[in-house]
Formats: structure tokens, sequence, C-alpha cells
């Protein structure tokens, strides 16, 4: 990964800081049959993600292995699932405003990570 040339993260995502599919930071997303198929024909980070994702990763785990900023991973995740090439566990972001995230949640999140 070190090697190649490296790309601006906002070229990954055609400058878009959403996907048409929103999902909280701690969804699970794995590999579709679909996936598992196109993976040859995908630009690297795409098939970065898919062997990520071949064992159920949070999209917080993809930003950390790919070392990409969390937006852009949301992005990319979020366009992937939209093109079936990725499921989740269907852990929508809440849209409400002012809506707090429960605190297990984020404890669990947190240990997670810090596990990394």
């Amino acid at each position: 990964r070190d090697n190649r040339l490296r790309v601006r993260p906002y070229a990954l995502t055609g400058g878009r800081v959403r996907s048409s599919t929103e999902l909280a930071l701690e969804t699970i997303v794995r590999v579709t049959t679909r996936g598992e198929e196109a993976a040859g024909g995908l630009p690297t980070e795409r098939r970065e993600i898919l062997g990520l994702c071949a064992s159920p990763t949070s999209i917080a785990e993809v930003s950390a292995h790919l070392s990409l900023p969390l937006g852009v991973a949301r992005v990319l995740v979020g366009d992937m699932v939209t093109d079936g090439f990725l499921e989740t566990n269907a852990n929508p972001v809440p849209d409400e405003a002012g809506s707090r995230p429960d605190l297990r949640l984020l404890e669990r999140v947190l240990d997670g990570l810090q596990a990394l």
C-alpha cells in the first residue's frame, strides 16, 4: 500500500461527503456474493474494503485498517452497500436532531477501537 500513488481522500469519493446510504460508524458490514464476484474489477480501495469485510467488520475498523478518514470510509462503504457489494446489520444513523447514542454502545465502540 505504501508503494502506490496516494490519492487524496476527496478524489476517492468524487468530492462527496455523504453516500446515498447513511451508516453509523459502528455499523457492521460484510461482503456479499456479488461483492466477491466483482472484486477483481473494482478500484484498489474498494477491493481492500471487500477483503477486510470477508468477516463482519465495522466501518470504524475499515477506516482504521485502511488509514482512511472516517468520512471517506463511510461514503465508500455506503456506496458499496448501495451497489450490493456489502450488506449491513441495518443499523442506520439516527436522524433526529439532538439524538444521542446509547452510552453502553459508545463504550463498546471505544473498547473495540482501543483493542486495535
